[in-house]
C-alpha cells in the first residue's frame, strides 16, 4: 500500500510539476519576447527619426548602447546602402561574448526582412558559433524615403532565462520531494494503522490453527477492518463452542462405548471362565446383544451425519401426502407408545401434499418422534399437527415432556449436543445426533426446523416443507 500510494502521489506531482513548469516557461518567455518586441519597435522608430540626421545620430547611438547594456544584448544596424558603415552596440563587459556573433554576415537574412513589416524572431541564429541559446528580433527601418533603408537586429542571450527556469524547476523538484516525504510519513502512518489490525488478525488466526480458540482480536472503530475483526471474534466463539461440543461428544461417545464394551467383555469372560452358569447364558447374551445394537445405532447415526454434511447423498424429490407419511411413522412406534402409555393426538389439515425426499423426511419424523417419546414421561401426550399457507406446509411434533431451558433450546440442533448432561446409559440417553441429522436434512431441502420449549412444560418442534399440488399419480418422481 505504501509503494502504491507513493507511486500515485509521485506521478500526480510529476504531472502537475510538468504542467506548471510548461505553463511558467510559456508565460515567462512570452513576457520576455513581448518586452523585447516593444523595445525593438521603439529602437527602430528612434533610428528612423534620429539616425538619418547626423546631428542627432549620437543621441540614437546612445540610446542603442543603453538598450544593449540594459538587456545584455547585441544590437546591430545593417543598411541597404553598402556605403553606410555597419553599426554594432553592446556592453563592453559583454564584448567577448558578442564579438564572434558580430562578424556573421546577415545580408541574406536582411533581404527577407526588408520585404516584411513588423517584428520577427528567430532562435539560435548563431548556433554554429556559440554554445549558449539566443533569440534574435529583426525589424526593417526607414530613414528618409518610404522604402526601407536597413534592418535593426537585437540578439538576446537566453542563458539567463533558462537559468531562471531551471531555478524554478529545481525549487519545484525540492517542493515535490518535501511533499513526497510528508506523504510518505502520512501514508506510512495510515497504512500502518490499517494493516496493524490485519497483522494481529493473522497472528490470532495462527493461534486458532494451534487450537487456541480463546484468542480474540482487539476491535475499535466502525470501519471495514473493525467489522472484519468482529467477524473473526464471532467465528472464534463458534469455533470454541464447536471444539467444546466435539470434546464433549468424544467424552460422551467414549464413555458410552467403553461402558457397554466393558460390560460385554465382562459377561463373555465370565461365561468362558464358568462364573456364569450355562442356564443363564441366554439372559446375559440378550444383554450383550442389546448393548451391541445400541452401539451399532450410534455408529449409524455418525455415518448418516457424515454423509449428509458431505453432500454425497442427493435428494430424491417426489410429491407425497405428508399426513399419510406421519401416520405410517407413528405406527412404527406403536409398541413403545403402548409400553409408556403415551397418548397420541393428531390434528391434520386434509389433503396436504409436499415436494421433498420422502425417505429423508421419514427419517426427520422418526427422529422427532423418538425424541418426543424419550423425554415424555409415562402417561404423557404427544400431538402431531399439520397446517399450511400458500407456499409452505408446517409439521409440528409437540410433547408434554420435561421441556428445556432457553440455552438448551438454542443449541439443541448443534452436533453432539445433548440436553441431558448425564453420560450414563439410560432410557433417555443418546448421542446428541438425531436432531442434528434432522436439521441437516431440512436445511438440504432449503427449509427450516425450529423449537419452542419451556422447562417442565414440554417442547414443540416445527418443520416447514414446500407445499405441492396433488399429483395425478402419488409419489411421482420429480427432477431435482
Amino acid at each position: 500500500m505504501l509503494i502504491s500510494y507513493l507511486s500515485i502521489i509521485l506521478c500526480v506531482l510529476l504531472l502537475l510539476g510538468l504542467a506548471l513548469g510548461a505553463l511558467f516557461k510559456n508565460l515567462y518567455t512570452a513576457e520576455k519576447e513581448m518586452e523585447l518586441k516593444r523595445e525593438c519597435e521603439d529602437l527602430a522608430q528612434s533610428v528612423s527619426e534620429l539616425y538619418g540626421n547626423p546631428a542627432w545620430r549620437a543621441v540614437a547611438d546612445e540610446r542603442l548602447v543603453n538598450s544593449a547594456r540594459r538587456f545584455d544584448a547585441l544590437i546591430q544596424l545593417r543598411f541597404v546602402d553598402t556605403s553606410m558603415p555597419k553599426a554594432s552596440f553592446f556592453d563592453e563587459a559583454s564584448r567577448q561574448k558578442w564579438e564572434l556573433c558580430d562578424e556573421v554576415d546577415l545580408s541574406g537574412d536582411m533581404e527577407n526582412v526588408l520585404k516584411l513589416e513588423g517584428v520577427f524572431k528567430v532562435e539560435n541564429i548563431f548556433k554554429d558559433i556559440v554554445e549558449y541559446p539566443t533569440l534574435t528580433l529583426r525589424k526593417a527601418f526607414i530613414l528618409d524615403e518610404s522604402t526601407p533603408d536597413g534592418v535593426l537586429y537585437i540578439h538576446f542571450d537566453l542563458s539567463d532565462v533558462y537559468t531562471t527556469l531551471n531555478d524554478v524547476y529545481l525549487e519545484m523538484i525540492l517542493a515535490m520531494l518535501v511533499a513526497v516525504l510528508i506523504c510518505a510519513f502520512a501514508v506510512l502512518y495510515f497504512t500502518g494503522t490499517m494493516t496493524k489490525p490485519i497483522s494481529l488478525m493473522n497472528q490470532t488466526v495462527m493461534r486458532y490453527t494451534k487450537g487456541e480458540f480463546s484468542a480474540r482480536v482487539s476491535v475499535s472503530g466502525e470501519d471495514e477492518v473493525a467489522q472484519l475483526g468482529r467477524s473473526f471474534n464471532i467465528m472464534a466463539d463458534e469455533l470454541n463452542e464447536l471444539e467444546q461440543a466435539r470434546r464433549n461428544f468424544v467424552a460422551n461417545v467414549s464413555h458410552e462405548l467403553r461402558s457397554p464394551l466393558t460390560a460385554m467383555r465382562g459377561f463373555l469372560q465370565a461365561m468362558l471362565d464358568g462364573v456364569i452358569e450355562k442356564e443363564e447364558y441366554e439372559k446375559y447374551i440378550k444383554v450383550v446383544l442389546d448393548e451391541n445394537i445400541r452401539m451399532t445405532n450410534m455408529v449409524n447415526d455418525l455415518l448418516d451425519l457424515a454423509k449428509i454434511e458431505s453432500g454425497k447423498e442427493p435428494l430424491n424429490i417426489t410429491i407425497f401426502d405428508i399426513n399419510e407419511l406421519i401416520s405410517r411413522t407413528v405406527l412404527t412406534f406403536e409398541a413403545v407408545l403402548d409400553k409408556k402409555k403415551i397418548e397420541i393426538d393428531v390434528e391434520f389439515e386434509p389433503r396436504l401434499y409436499v415436494k421433498a425426499d420422502e425417505q429423508k423426511i421419514t427419517q426427520v419424523l422418526h427422529n422427532l418422534m423418538h425424541n418426543a417419546i424419550k423425554f415424555t414421561s409415562e402417561g404423557g401426550k404427544i400431538t402431531l399437527t399439520t397446517r399450511s399457507d400458500e407456499r409452505l406446509v408446517f409439521v409440528t411434533v409437540s410433547d408434554t415432556g420435561c421441556g428445556m431451558d432457553a440455552e438448551d433450546a438454542r443449541r439443541i440442533f448443534d452436533r453432539f449436543y445433548k440436553a441431558e448432561k448425564a453420560h450414563t446409559p439410560s432410557n433417555t440417553s443418546g448421542t446428541g445426533l438425531g436432531l442434528s441429522i434432522a436439521k441437516r436434512i431440512v436445511d438440504a431441502h432449503g427449509q427450516s426446523i425450529s423449537v419452542e420449549s419451556e422447562k417442565g412444560k414440554g417442547s414443540a418442534f416445527t418443520v416447514t416443507l414446500t407445499k405441492a399440488r396433488r399429483p395425478r399419480q402419488t409419489n411421482m418422481r420429480l427432477s431435482q
